[in-house]
């Protein structure tokens, strides 16, 4: 007897496919055809092969490889002080909530978690009347009269503060669902051996959470490089460009004001997947190493 197909399979999981499609990979698939092309979103894309990426990588007189260059830096600075205090912080919340002694657990995860299901825009609003000189806090309790998106390191703290307040809520429903996990008999006979505070946590929930720990450290890295809302609300790029990242910059050659150089754009968006990319692979290669 022949066996009847069963396409439930396909209903389910087709729909996801059709989008995904739609909306991810053919975009991406003529985004890196369009790196290799001179177009301004108007006329047909004309093919100039690898003069973008020349012109990006070490054309030092153009503009393009000026901006390329400042957006990758701040970037950069960007995730190198927001993801270990998105990584560690959300980790140290989790743990002292797994703590006996601690009440109202789901009511302090609720409080932390919510600020995420903010909007970036409508919570850089709420921070940058916190931050205002003059109707804020930053001026009336502590009667500081700085401009903080106009001065260094005032605009790079606030938009670290917007960052880690709307992120850290994610990071830590993750690490606390796989703490939840832990078997209990493993702290109890630690405990019972004598291991303190530190040697449980550094022998017991690191381990025993490393893959969350590498998902959480990979993802949040990606999504650091890619940031965009936060400096765009809350500096509008920062005093001479210095918290302008290189989204900011792909987005302006691509739809600012003016005509469009959406090649160069793409070329710029491809690098910075490539950068992504390896920064991700890495991460996860030396993180699993060490956690074997």
């Amino acid at each position: 007897m022949k066996k009847k197909f069963n396409f439930a399979p396909a209903f389910f999981v087709g729909p996801h496919i059709i989008l995904f499609a739609m909306f991810v990979f053919i975009p991406t698939i003529y985004g890196i055809y369009a790196s290799f092309t001179k177009w301004d979103l108007m006329n047909s894309p004309e093919w100039v092969g690898l003069d973008n990426y020349r012109t990006i990588l070490f054309d030092s007189t153009s503009t393009f490889h000026t901006q390329f260059n400042n957006g990758l830096k701040n970037t950069l600075i960007f995730v190198g002080l927001s993801v270990p205090i998105l990584i560690i912080l959300p980790l140290m919340i989790a743990v002292a909530l797994e703590h006996r002694k601690v009440k109202m657990k789901s009511v302090i995860q609720s409080i932390l978690y919510v600020p995420g299901l903010i909007s970036i825009s409508a919570g850089a609003l709420i921070w940058l009347l916190l931050f205002n000189k003059q109707l804020g806090i930053a001026g009336n309790v502590f009667g500081t009269t700085v401009s903080w998106p106009a001065n260094q390191p005032y605009a790079w703290i606030i938009i670290i503060v917007i960052t880690i307040w709307g992120g850290v809520g994610g990071n830590m429903i993750i690490y606390r669902a796989s703490i939840s996990g832990v078997a209990k008999d493993l702290y109890e006979s630690a405990e019972i051996d004598g291991a303190g505070a530190v040697r449980r946590f550094t022998s017991i929930t690191l381990p025993s959470i490393r893959f969350p720990l590498i998902y959480t450290f990979v993802m949040t890295t990606a999504g650091a490089f890619n940031v965009f809302g936060q400096p765009l609300m809350m500096t509008k790029g920062g005093p001479n460009q210095s918290t302008h990242v290189l989204m900011m910059y792909i987005r302006q050659l691509a739809f600012g004001t003016g005509q469009s150089i959406a090649g160069m754009a793409s070329a710029m968006a491809v690098l910075l997947g490539l950068i992504i990319l390896v920064i991700s692979a890495l991460q996860y290669y030396v993180m699993n190493r060490n956690a074997a």
